[in-house]
């Protein structure tokens, strides 16, 4: 915790509920008075990334977040008939331009305890305008080392 700040406890129930009982598609996180990262949104399972991408801005214009979210999409497979449907867990961390410095440097410092209480994760991102949140942009770092 290079930062001082702590991962509650609903964050890790969230992340098993959505990793290993698929309850939820997503959740959004963000640090509460600078010590606690905690649950502010939870997404239903039939949520879309758009859903998610709403979620992860609804704070405000310049409100850093981070968010967790259970992404499927179709792969096909050379020599394969079908194309197979995949799930990949990411975890972004949504800072955008217009944030305050003090906001960035605690959410890029607290971003380490995150990660390592949630193991399983198959992708971190970094994500600070609405080009890089977009469904083609994060699919295509999702894609990055599938096997053709």
């Amino acid at each position: 915790m290079a930062s001082g700040v702590a991962v509650s406890d609903e964050c890790k129930t969230a992340f098993d509920e959505i990793k290993k009982h698929k309850k939820h598609r997503y959740a959004v996180f963000h640090i509460k008075d600078d010590v606690k990262i905690e649950v502010e949104t939870i997404g239903v399972r039939e949520g879309t990334y758009e859903d998610f991408c709403t979620d992860i801005q609804k704070a405000g214009k310049g409100i850093c977040r981070y968010g967790l979210f259970d992404y499927e999409y179709l792969h096909t497979v050379q020599g394969a008939p079908e194309p197979t449907k995949k799930q990949k867990l990411f975890l972004m961390l949504w800072c955008p331009d217009d944030a305050k410095i003090k906001a960035k440097m605690l959410y890029s410092s607290s971003f380490d305890a995150l990660k390592k209480s949630l193991t399983g994760v198959a992708k971190y991102l970094e994500a600070t305008d609405s080009s890089e949140i977009s469904k083609e942009e994060v699919e295509a770092k999702l894609r990055l080392n599938d096997r053709m």
